[in-house]
């Protein structure tokens, strides 16, 4: 690329930086540079779906076009737990039957026959082959290979023998085929909420490692814990037993099955008669997880906000007090969520209806991140080391085919989010290993419709004996030279996301971002004028969007509330126990005080003057100016996505899309179209990054990192 600096550069630009800050009162990141392996960022996707619970493809061609097609670098397969009637490992046949493309549902000449020639739930069950076809018709011996509980015809196989016997061995064989980590994981409907994404890589052997893996925990994980697993055989010939040791909620567990259920309520979630029983046991799945992988497992909460508030007598929302009572059990194993949805193409952005926890989403994420002092911002605020992800939660496209690149529902894993993770490989091979080190570190960002595709994000003292305006560009420089290289800031004194920086008391702080806007197209289909940048005289095409700013959101670290200061850990959002009065936008960055580089490289900074507080700082950016009608308020805060496009779907819009490309799928009333769907979000773009740590010395403590 025609920024990239050369080594030389990067040598000479460290180097000099090092030598200026040697004088200062030192500082402690994470750890020392030289200690650190050399790393590189890498994306992926870790929560989608096949036929095997309620997606339309099967695991095949959803691997080939997550880390083909849309070239992610690891993958998690992650369908829902409980069971399931359709195999999943039959692949499509032909497997690519067309190019994908616009407008082929009005075309006659689709690879299935029949009236619907690019069906949206796959190739059908009708034509004798693929995905859509049941485990009873198609295993050797019929119902008598389904294992566990069940009377139904055709008889759904539990998710368990699916993960065990089934789904793991395929994709096996398909991370070797791609020279990629390809694993499976699981989303877990949670007892007493919604849903979760999980995963166990314990046993497991994806690419580069070779030999014939399992993945048998990540079984018992779903027969044991999954709100929909009602089976009681105890994973029949595995005879699992589900107990944590030495935990008094064993007291729990049901002797036939051997995992926490009551009669009547053989998942044990909440109800009437069982208040708060499924939080119960989603905590005991976490500290069963920290017990049988704690160096492999995550748990990360998906969409959390949009089944709505917690109740403790059904199975919906999370609160705080339930993401902090996981973190609390095992911090190394709950350490984040997933406030940015997947289903970013449907009309209720995200799935988040009205009744979902905030009223739905802001610019694509979910309240709990997407509204500045909220849920988030309240965990930071006590040193949590709770960070943010985001994935596709692909299932199919509406009533769209799996060829056709329109959507009103899901984008493919990698085609609109994707989740970058730092990964310290040194030499070596990418691993799972390294991917899950990764995302435990906190070292990361989320963005959509590539808004970015590169990011460095540091907070460093500043050496008092140099002029500041030096020491800004001395480490705008680093930033810059890491983003060139798809690195990372490596100076001693300097912490970048998921870590600390300790400061002594009066230092001054100097953050550093450095970002890529890709040049180029990203992967929208559209080539016509951003509708909601059309509204204030912007001509900008959706399939080349341009970063507009990027905002620098602060607060300070008060350390971690204790459970029995039952006002300040436990209420919904909005309550005392979810916010963080102290957050804030510190610092908006645009094209006026960002400096603006080859190869759409953009490099910023801001001076913390005498530090005197531990505190955190994140960043955010989009493609939408402030005060962008129905998108963004004064201050550039995202507008809940209802504004754009109303709840009522028989009134119109607010954001016309007057271009004759505009497609006929969307909102149309009066014959005006009106922005929706998938050009709705590909209208507003967002990213987000983790958080950096600053703790003061003889301060508040930073507990949760390092």
């Amino acid at each position: 690329m025609s920024n990239q600096n050369t080594l030389r550069d990067v040598a000479l630009a460290a180097a000099a930086l090092c030598a200026a800050m040697s004088v200062i009162v030192p500082a402690v990141a994470a750890e020392k540079a030289a200690t650190k392996p050399a790393g590189t960022y890498v994306s992926g996707d870790f929560h989608n779906h096949t036929t095997c619970s309620d997606g339309a493809l099967s695991l095949q061609r959803l691997v080939d076009r997550s880390v083909n097609a849309y070239s992610l670098d690891w993958f998690v397969q992650a369908d829902h737990g409980g069971s399931s009637a359709r195999n999943c490992t039959l692949r499509e046949d032909p497997f690519e039957p067309v190019a994908p493309a616009l407008g082929l549902s009005s075309n006659s000449t689709g690879p299935y026959g029949g009236t619907v020639t690019y069906p949206a739930g796959g190739q059908p069950a009708s034509t004798g082959k693929g995905p859509n076809m049941s485990w009873q018709s198609t295993l050797p011996n019929g119902v008598a290979d389904i294992k566990g509980d069940g009377t139904a015809n055709p008889k759904r196989m539990w998710r368990w023998q699916e993960i065990k016997e089934f789904q793991y061995p395929v994709l096996e064989a398909e991370s070797r085929k791609h020279n990629k980590p390809v694993w499976i994981g699981l989303e877990t409907n949670n007892p007493g909420h919604e849903h979760t994404s999980t995963t166990i890589l314990t046993g497991q052997l994806p690419w580069p490692k070779t030999g014939a893996g399992n993945a048998n925990l990540m079984a018992q994980f779903e027969y044991c814990f999954d709100r929909s697993d009602t089976d009681t055989s105890r994973g029949a010939e595995n005879q699992w037993d589900c107990s944590v040791s030495g935990s008094p909620n064993n007291s729990l567990i049901d002797p036939v099955s051997r995992k926490i259920a009551k009669a009547g309520n053989l998942g044990g979630g909440n109800s009437a008669a069982n208040p708060d029983l499924g939080h119960i046991k989603s905590v005991e799945a976490v500290k069963w997880m920290n017990e049988k992988a704690p160096n492999t497992s995550f748990y990360v909460p998906a969409h959390l906000e949009r089944a709505g508030v917690y109740n403790p007598t059904a199975n919906r929302g999370f609160n705080i007090e339930h993401l902090r009572n996981f973190n609390n059990a095992a911090p190394r194993i709950a350490f984040g969520f997933e406030s940015m949805p997947g289903h970013q193409a449907q009309e209720d952005r995200g799935g988040y209806g009205t009744g979902a926890a905030g009223g739905g989403t802001f610019g694509g994420s979910g309240a709990y991140a997407g509204l500045i002092g909220g849920v988030w911002d309240a965990l930071l605020g006590e040193g949590r080391n709770w960070f943010f992800f985001a994935s596709s939660d692909y299932h199919n496209r509406g009533s769209f085919g799996a060829d056709q690149r329109e959507t009103n529902s899901d984008f493919f894993p990698g085609e609109y989010t994707k989740d970058h993770v730092m990964v310290r490989k040194g030499k070596g091979d990418l691993t799972a290993e390294g991917i899950i080190d990764g995302l435990r570190s906190g070292n990361s960002y989320v963005a959509n419709g590539d808004v970015i595709d590169r990011l460095s994000f540091v907070v460093c003292t500043a050496n008092p004996g140099l002029p500041i305006k030096a020491n800004q560009a001395l480490i705008e420089k680093a930033a810059a030279n890491a983003v060139a290289n798809k690195g990372e800031v490596r100076i001693d004194g300097c912490a970048t996301m998921g870590e600390k920086l300790v400061a002594r008391p009066g230092a001054d702080l100097i953050v550093a971002v450095a970002v890529r806007d890709p040049q180029g197209k990203n992967n929208s289909p559209y080539s016509f004028p951003n509708p909601s940048l059309k509204q204030i005289g912007v001509t900008q095409p959706l399939d080349k969007p341009e970063l507009d700013h990027v905002d620098l959101i602060g607060g300070l670290v008060t350390g971690y509330v204790s459970p029995a200061d039952t006002a300040r850990y436990a209420g919904p959002i909005g309550s005392e126990a979810a916010s963080n009065k102290s957050a804030k936008i510190l610092k908006v960055f645009n094209k006026t005080n960002w400096t603006a580089g080859n190869d759409g490289v953009r490099t910023m900074s801001y001076r913390v003057p005498a530090v005197k507080a531990s505190q955190y700082m994140r960043l955010r950016g989009t493609n939408l100016p402030a005060a962008t009608p129905f998108e963004t308020d004064a201050q550039g805060n995202p507008l809940s996505d209802w504004e754009a496009s109303p709840v009522d779907q028989t009134v119109k819009g607010n954001i016309a899309c007057a271009d004759a490309a505009c497609p006929p799928h969307m909102r149309t009333v009066a014959g005006v179209k009106y922005s929706s769907f998938d050009v709705a979000a590909w209208s507003d773009l967002w990213f987000y990054s983790n958080p950096v740590f600053v703790e003061v010395i003889n301060g508040v403590k930073v507990a949760g990192v390092k």
